[in-house]
Protein backbone atom coordinates (compact mmCIF):
# COMPACT_ATOMS: atom_id res chain seq x y z
CA UNK A 1 0.00 0.00 0.00
CA UNK A 2 1.21 3.22 -0.92
CA UNK A 3 1.85 5.68 2.10
CA UNK A 4 -0.15 9.27 1.65
CA UNK A 5 0.74 11.43 4.27
CA UNK A 6 -2.78 13.07 5.41
CA UNK A 7 -2.35 14.57 8.00
CA UNK A 8 -1.95 18.42 6.92
CA UNK A 9 -5.08 17.64 4.76
CA UNK A 10 -6.73 16.88 7.94
CA UNK A 11 -4.85 19.97 10.05
CA UNK A 12 -6.08 22.22 7.15
CA UNK A 13 -9.58 20.61 7.66
CA UNK A 14 -9.54 21.28 11.03
CA UNK A 15 -8.28 25.20 10.78
CA UNK A 16 -10.92 25.59 8.05
CA UNK A 17 -13.45 24.17 10.34
CA UNK A 18 -12.12 26.29 13.66
CA UNK A 19 -12.03 29.67 11.53
CA UNK A 20 -15.73 28.49 10.31
CA UNK A 21 -16.70 28.00 13.46
CA UNK A 22 -15.51 31.05 15.15
CA UNK A 23 -16.55 33.22 11.84
CA UNK A 24 -20.11 31.39 12.60
CA UNK A 25 -19.78 32.56 16.53
CA UNK A 26 -18.66 36.15 15.53
CA UNK A 27 -22.03 36.09 13.36
CA UNK A 28 -24.28 34.73 15.95
CA UNK A 29 -22.48 37.00 18.79
CA UNK A 30 -23.08 40.64 16.22
CA UNK A 31 -26.59 39.89 15.50
CA UNK A 32 -27.27 38.91 19.00
CA UNK A 33 -25.78 41.98 19.84
CA UNK A 34 -27.85 43.61 16.80
CA UNK A 35 -31.20 42.33 18.14
CA UNK A 36 -30.12 43.20 21.93
CA UNK A 37 -29.26 46.55 20.37
CA UNK A 38 -32.38 47.23 18.18
CA UNK A 39 -34.79 45.52 21.08
CA UNK A 40 -33.35 48.16 23.85
CA UNK A 41 -33.91 50.73 21.15
CA UNK A 42 -37.23 50.14 20.95
CA UNK A 43 -37.94 49.70 24.46
CA UNK A 44 -36.18 52.97 25.10
CA UNK A 45 -38.39 54.59 22.34
CA UNK A 46 -41.63 53.15 23.58
CA UNK A 47 -40.54 54.24 27.56
CA UNK A 48 -40.27 57.57 25.79
CA UNK A 49 -43.51 57.80 23.65
CA UNK A 50 -45.10 56.82 27.11
CA UNK A 51 -43.64 59.19 29.52
CA UNK A 52 -44.55 62.42 26.35
CA UNK A 53 -48.12 60.82 27.38
CA UNK A 54 -47.63 60.90 30.90
CA UNK A 55 -46.58 64.63 30.51
CA UNK A 56 -49.21 65.58 28.29
CA UNK A 57 -51.77 63.76 31.17
CA UNK A 58 -50.24 65.71 33.79
CA UNK A 59 -50.53 69.22 32.40
CA UNK A 60 -53.95 68.26 31.10
CA UNK A 61 -55.19 67.33 34.88
CA UNK A 62 -52.85 70.34 36.18
CA UNK A 63 -55.40 72.40 33.64
CA UNK A 64 -58.53 70.80 35.06
CA UNK A 65 -57.66 71.32 38.73
CA UNK A 66 -57.07 74.69 37.89
CA UNK A 67 -60.49 74.72 36.03
CA UNK A 68 -62.11 72.77 38.80
CA UNK A 69 -61.21 75.50 41.51
CA UNK A 70 -62.42 77.94 39.47
CA UNK A 71 -65.78 76.17 38.86
CA UNK A 72 -65.99 75.64 42.57
CA UNK A 73 -65.82 79.22 43.50
CA UNK A 74 -68.15 80.06 40.79
CA UNK A 75 -70.14 77.80 43.19
CA UNK A 76 -69.88 79.57 46.29
CA UNK A 77 -70.34 82.87 44.68
CA UNK A 78 -73.45 81.32 43.11
CA UNK A 79 -74.71 80.37 45.82
CA UNK A 80 -74.02 83.57 47.73
CA UNK A 81 -76.01 85.69 44.88
CA UNK A 82 -78.92 82.34 45.42
CA UNK A 83 -78.93 83.70 49.31
CA UNK A 84 -79.21 87.19 48.24
CA UNK A 85 -81.46 86.90 45.83
CA UNK A 86 -83.56 84.83 48.37
CA UNK A 87 -83.29 87.35 51.20
CA UNK A 88 -84.77 90.05 48.52
CA UNK A 89 -87.56 88.25 47.31
CA UNK A 90 -88.49 87.55 50.72
CA UNK A 91 -87.95 91.36 51.76
CA UNK A 92 -89.92 92.35 48.20
CA UNK A 93 -92.76 89.53 49.79
CA UNK A 94 -93.05 91.30 53.09
CA UNK A 95 -92.95 94.74 51.96
CA UNK A 96 -96.82 94.49 51.75
CA UNK A 97 -97.24 92.70 55.21
CA UNK A 98 -95.16 95.38 57.13
CA UNK A 99 -98.00 97.84 55.47
CA UNK A 100 -100.88 95.84 56.58
CA UNK A 101 -99.35 95.34 60.27
CA UNK A 102 -98.85 98.74 60.55
CA UNK A 103 -102.53 99.99 59.23
CA UNK A 104 -103.97 96.82 61.68
CA UNK A 105 -101.68 98.60 64.20
CA UNK A 106 -103.30 102.28 63.90
CA UNK A 107 -107.11 100.71 63.57
CA UNK A 108 -106.95 98.03 66.44
CA UNK A 109 -106.03 101.39 68.54
CA UNK A 110 -109.12 102.39 70.79
CA UNK A 111 -109.72 106.27 71.56
CA UNK A 112 -107.70 106.95 75.02
CA UNK A 113 -104.92 104.62 73.88
CA UNK A 114 -101.56 105.49 72.46
CA UNK A 115 -98.27 103.38 72.08
CA UNK A 116 -95.11 105.04 73.29
CA UNK A 117 -92.83 102.07 71.94
CA UNK A 118 -93.48 98.74 70.06
CA UNK A 119 -90.54 96.03 69.35
CA UNK A 120 -90.85 93.09 66.99
CA UNK A 121 -88.53 89.62 67.62
CA UNK A 122 -89.28 87.67 64.94
CA UNK A 123 -93.65 86.77 64.97
CA UNK A 124 -93.74 88.49 68.53
CA UNK A 125 -94.26 92.21 68.98
CA UNK A 126 -94.39 93.95 71.75
CA UNK A 127 -96.61 97.06 72.75
CA UNK A 128 -95.61 99.55 75.67
CA UNK A 129 -98.26 102.30 76.01
CA UNK A 130 -100.22 104.84 77.79
CA UNK A 131 -103.74 104.56 78.34
CA UNK A 132 -106.20 106.90 80.12
CA UNK A 133 -108.09 103.35 82.00
CA UNK A 134 -107.71 99.80 82.40
CA UNK A 135 -111.16 99.26 79.87
CA UNK A 136 -108.90 100.82 77.34
CA UNK A 137 -106.15 98.57 77.70
CA UNK A 138 -109.25 95.62 77.83
CA UNK A 139 -110.80 96.75 74.06
CA UNK A 140 -107.32 97.14 72.32
CA UNK A 141 -107.11 93.53 73.61
CA UNK A 142 -109.93 92.53 72.07
CA UNK A 143 -109.43 94.46 68.65
CA UNK A 144 -105.89 92.72 68.65
CA UNK A 145 -107.99 89.58 69.14
CA UNK A 146 -110.28 90.06 66.27
CA UNK A 147 -107.56 91.31 63.84
CA UNK A 148 -106.50 89.14 60.57
CA UNK A 149 -103.07 90.66 61.33
CA UNK A 150 -102.43 90.29 64.90
CA UNK A 151 -103.12 87.36 67.29
CA UNK A 152 -102.69 86.66 71.20
CA UNK A 153 -102.50 89.19 73.02
CA UNK A 154 -101.03 88.79 76.18
CA UNK A 155 -100.86 91.87 79.31
CA UNK A 156 -97.48 91.94 80.45
CA UNK A 157 -97.84 94.41 82.92
CA UNK A 158 -100.17 97.44 83.51
CA UNK A 159 -99.70 100.09 86.13
CA UNK A 160 -102.35 102.07 87.59
CA UNK A 161 -102.44 106.03 86.87
CA UNK A 162 -101.98 106.36 90.53
CA UNK A 163 -99.22 104.48 90.78
CA UNK A 164 -97.78 106.59 88.02
CA UNK A 165 -98.35 110.00 88.86
CA UNK A 166 -99.12 111.10 84.90
CA UNK A 167 -102.70 110.53 84.62
CA UNK A 168 -102.08 107.47 82.55
CA UNK A 169 -101.88 104.04 83.14
CA UNK A 170 -98.42 102.53 81.89
CA UNK A 171 -98.91 98.94 80.46
CA UNK A 172 -96.99 96.59 78.31
CA UNK A 173 -98.86 93.60 76.11
CA UNK A 174 -97.28 91.17 73.62
CA UNK A 175 -98.91 89.61 70.72
CA UNK A 176 -98.37 87.44 67.47
CA UNK A 177 -97.96 89.29 64.04
CA UNK A 178 -99.39 86.84 61.92
CA UNK A 179 -98.17 88.99 58.24
CA UNK A 180 -95.46 86.68 58.63
CA UNK A 181 -97.08 83.89 57.88
CA UNK A 182 -99.35 84.40 55.43
CA UNK A 183 -100.08 86.93 52.13
CA UNK A 184 -103.48 87.61 53.08
CA UNK A 185 -105.92 87.89 55.88
CA UNK A 186 -108.68 85.46 56.89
Amino acid sequence: MARINLLPWRETLRKKRQRDFALTLLAGILVAAGVMLAWHMIVEAQIRHQQKRNDFLRREIAALDVKIKEIQELEKTKAQIINRMEVIQRLQASRPAVVHMMDELVSTLPEGLFLVQFKQSTNLLTFDGRAQSNARVSSYMRNIDKSPWLDNPDLRFIENKERTGTGFSHFQLNAQNLSQRRDKPK
